[in-house]
């Protein structure tokens, strides 16, 4: 990385000069200096081992993170617990600066995050690459590194634009009982934003922030105690939590944090005629199923008649073009006859579609089949579809009624989470496709493709809240 130092910018104009004025000789035998006899680099030096013993009884530490090179200075106190490892103490300075944990990063004691001569700590991609010799952050705790007034510690987050931090210990107490892993005590102007370029001075700064003298103690705090959070503890749903449990520390965890506590109350269903009235469509399925069954073609479609009597059924059905009188015509009714096959409500026998056994007791019980969607909207974890469908849940379950849901909320979640196709990343259309969200979409009293797409409905909402607490 390049220096700021004056004497540095020397020293390497200096040794440009003596190279220009060596022969050719001279030049083969500086690179020999530098190979071993047989011609090969030789291996660089050992990296030294910085640790010490951690302390016995946790420690608190008072920080001072300065961002490197910033002018004014951009800076944080902060108050740290002495046994958090390095990979948490990452986390509380993404928060601490306001990044989201979308690049890689390491620490370093003894020197600079790429000095040949410092030990590195390293993120999980970097210590699985094994391409730096470092151990992995996750590994080590802080009071191995930092146990004394002065102690030191570099920080490096984004290769490219290159935030670094320093962090130097200015006081240690003994750690009470049930003190907190990070508090912000002081702190100074706003952090660059991410991807801005590596801008640390307030002049550049102010071209991609509101107010670069911006810092609110309060506000990051806040922020702190919402990443330390265990929803578990105040009653939301045990799906979502262990998905939040995998999340990097980031604003977006806080914000799904959020709102999987605003979810955390129970919740009613509809009253009875809306509730009749938002099922129509599964219903119909239901209980022309349990009435002697659907009969299928021998391509596995609905018969016409059956394709037509749906399609006045189905929220997403009635605007369709055409006749609706083909199923493989009629994508958002196959889509979500589908769906239904795929949670379990329906399943394909000896030609026909009938109820699975668990759906029966649904039958003309829109009670009873409210439960059931609830129980089966979230397969089984373990899976992108799994992840997927609680993430949406989220979005959709704690979003103000009337309100619209971010598309591209679920999608750079499950990014976060290290899905990924052959092709890149997660997009919208993965999300939207997933039976989840196509019996949602047609969860709803109104009529049309246009008012299911333009919101989800109230009573999808409350579904939603409601299969997460059944998770």
């Amino acid at each position: 990385m390049p220096s700021d130092d004056p004497t540095d910018h020397e020293l390497v104009r200096r040794f440009r000069e003596q190279l220009t004025e060596m022969s050719p000789e001279e030049l083969h035998a500086v690179l020999g200096g530098l190979l071993d006899p047989s011609g090969r680099a030789m291996a660089r030096p050992q990296r030294p081992d910085l640790r010490r013993p951690a302390f016995e009884e946790p420690a608190l530490l008072t920080v001072r993170v300065d961002l490197q090179h910033a002018a004014p200075p951009i800076w944080r106190r902060l108050e740290l617990r002495s046994d958090l490892t390095l990979e948490e103490v990452h986390g509380i300075l993404q928060t601490a600066f306001g990044w989201y944990d979308a690049h890689l990063w390491r620490f370093a004691a003894g020197g600079n995050p790429f000095d040949l001569d410092a030990q590195l700590f390293l993120c999980p991609y970097d210590a699985e690459e094994g391409e730096d010799d470092g151990l992995p952050a996750s590994q080590v705790r802080l009071d191995e590194l930092l146990q004394e007034t002065g102690d030191r510690l570099s920080y490096v987050y984004d290769y490219g634009d290159d935030w670094q931090l320093r962090l130097r210990v200015e006081s240690v107490r003994p750690a009470g009982d049930g003190s907190p892993a990070a508090r912000a005590l002081a702190g100074r102007r706003a952090a660059p934003p991410e991807d801005c370029g590596g801008l640390t001075r307030a002049e550049d700064l102010a071209e991609v922030l509101p107010d670069p003298a911006h810092f609110d103690l309060d506000e990051l705090q806040h922020a702190l105690e919402l990443a330390d959070l265990d929803p578990a503890t105040y009653g939301a749903s045990p799906a979502l939590t262990a998905v939040l449990t995998r999340l990097p520390p980031s604003r977006l965890r806080e914000d799904l944090l959020a709102r999987s506590l605003l979810m955390a109350t129970a919740t009613e269903p509809p009253e009875p005629d809306e509730l009749r009235a938002a099922l129509r469509g599964v219903s119909w399925f239901l209980d022309h199923a349990a009435a002697g069954g659907l009969p299928l073609t021998s391509a596995d479609y609905l018969k016409p008649q059956a394709v037509e009597a749906a399609s006045r059924a189905v929220p997403e059905m009635t605007d369709w073009i055409g006749k609706n009188n083909r199923e493989s015509l009629a994508y958002p009714l196959l889509a979500f006859r589908e769906a239904l096959q795929h949670l379990k409500i329906l399943r394909k026998y000896k030609g026909q579609l009938l109820p699975t056994r668990r759906a029966h007791p649904a039958v003309e019980d829109p009670g009873a089949l409210w439960s059931l969607l609830a129980e089966s909207l979230i397969p089984a974890p373990g899976s992108f579809e799994h992840d997927a469908t609680v993430l949406l849940l989220a979005h959709i379950g704690s979003a103000p009624s009337g309100t619209a849901v971010d598309p591209e909320a679920t999608p750079a979640a499950l990014g976060r989470l290290g899905w990924r196709t052959r092709d890149g990343e997660i997009d919208r259309w993965m999300v939207r496709d997933l039976p989840a969200a196509t019996v949602l979409r047609n969860i709803t009293p109104e009529q049309g493709r246009k008012a299911a797409r333009e919101g989800w409905s109230d009573a999808a909402r409350a579904l939603a809240r409601a299969a997460l607490a059944a998770g």
